[in-house]
């Protein structure tokens, strides 16, 4: 059995079905600008766009710490250089050279 009850005046009745449907209208809208493919192309770009920069941050800070690994293997607590690590690595790479060019000399001669 429906209950009977409701004491409201019709002009309140009609107050309240306008308010509900004005909520009911914003909610429509709220739904149409989540749902409509600007916004999702735009949600999905604004994440792609996120996750790289996270990672381009990550990648940053990764290098940052081997660049400062490396560094502290050939520089002391002052700055100045190792000699007794500087100079072993020198003379490899002078040799690597010497032989890349040694190398190219014979595959032209």
């Amino acid at each position: 059995m429906a209950d009977t009850s409701d004491t409201r005046t019709p002009a309140q009745i009609e107050a309240d079905i306008k308010r509900r449907r004005e909520v009911l209208a914003d909610t429509l809208d709220e739904i149409g600008v989540r749902v409509h493919p600007k916004t999702i192309v735009g949600d999905a770009r604004a994440k792609v766009v996120s996750n790289i920069d996270h990672t381009l941050g990550r990648a940053y800070v990764s290098v940052n710490k081997a660049v400062t690994d490396v560094k502290a293997q050939f520089v002391d607590e002052e700055g100045a250089p190792r000699l007794e690590r500087v100079v072993p690595v020198a003379l490899v790479a002078v040799g690597l050279v010497g032989l890349l060019a040694l190398g190219t000399r014979r595959r032209k001669g």
